[in-house]
């Protein structure tokens, strides 16, 4: 059953989430059909353990991963009274000068964050460790900012006082896996094509998936993955998240022309991922107007 203070939370937050021409379908069918039977089998399996339950959060950029993570946790907290922490790979790209650092060294491509080999691993997997401990002290998860491509200062972090019951790791590459070199060999698009002729940035990016993030990945309990109906919703919402920025927002927002060379970046793992969907714990399949359409558990 749905608690008063449980669905005044859950429809405020989704209010925020919607713009002008782009509201979210059905709120209370969602949640009563999909989230709240979902979460009561995460509850039980949570109650199995006897140390924080961490969760991987995966999918294509635009899928949803933010807005359901954030869902999860009102749920997690209203329904069964669970401190819940949610944060983003997003949050632990390196800084700018680290990454200019590589694009000297390595490959110009990693300029520009998203690939596995720019984020913090040593950070990520020592912060994780932190939260699972249970021995927990108060801990900053860090936060970056897309608008100036950076790293915030530590005043800036998010500090986590309360040991968590429940921690929700999310973002677009976790859990992903590495190709087998024969797999590199042929671009997927232009800017393989043309700006990675070498296959350096690839194998770099594949090699990376190999090492610091799979230890990373072997922490998790359980991985959910949002199954999108094809790549080309991709573009379409990522554009909208976009938007969505600019209308929210004074900072500084990508143009149309610089998203679709930006998906370029993400395309070789995000569809490698789409074609592993199935060895996940848990699937949520999203329809084209961007709502569940099932969940696989």
């Amino acid at each position: 059953m749905t608690t008063p203070n449980l669905k005044k939370k859950y429809l405020k937050f989704i209010k925020k989430q919607e713009i002008s021409g782009e509201l979210f379908h059905n709120k209370l069918i969602q949640l009563n059909k999909f989230f709240l039977p979902f979460c009561d089998k995460l509850f039980n399996l949570y109650k199995s353990k006897k140390r924080p339950f961490l969760l991987g959060l995966s999918g294509a950029q635009g899928s949803g991963k933010s807005t359901i993570s954030q869902i999860l946790k009102i749920i997690f907290h209203f329904r069964y009274n669970l401190n819940v922490v949610c944060f983003s790979i997003d949050d632990f790209y390196k800084t700018g000068s680290e990454r200019k650092k590589m694009s000297k060294s390595i490959h110009p491509l990693f300029m520009t964050r998203g690939v596995p080999g720019t984020h913090d691993c040593k950070l990520l997997y020592k912060i994780i460790k932190i939260l699972l401990n249970k021995k927990f002290n108060t801990i900053k998860i860090p936060k970056f900012d897309k608008s100036i491509d950076d790293r915030l200062s530590t005043k800036y972090w998010q500090k986590i006082k309360k040991k968590p019951d429940i921690i929700i790791f999310e973002g677009w590459c976790v859990g992903a896996k590495p190709q087998q070199s024969k797999e590199l060999k042929k671009p997927i698009n232009i800017l393989e094509k043309f700006e990675d002729t070498k296959l350096t940035w690839r194998k770099k990016v594949n090699n990376e998936m190999k090492t610091d993030y799979k230890k990373i990945y072997k922490l998790l309990d359980k991985k959910i993955y949002l199954k999108v109906p094809n790549f080309k919703y991709v573009l379409k919402w990522r554009l909208l998240q976009e938007k969505k920025l600019r209308l929210k927002s004074k900072k500084k927002a990508m143009n149309n022309k610089q998203i679709r060379r930006f998906i370029m970046f993400y395309e070789r793992t995000t569809k490698n991922m789409a074609k592993d969907y199935k060895n996940n714990d848990a699937i949520v399949f999203i329809d084209k107007l961007h709502k569940i359409k099932s969940i696989k558990f």
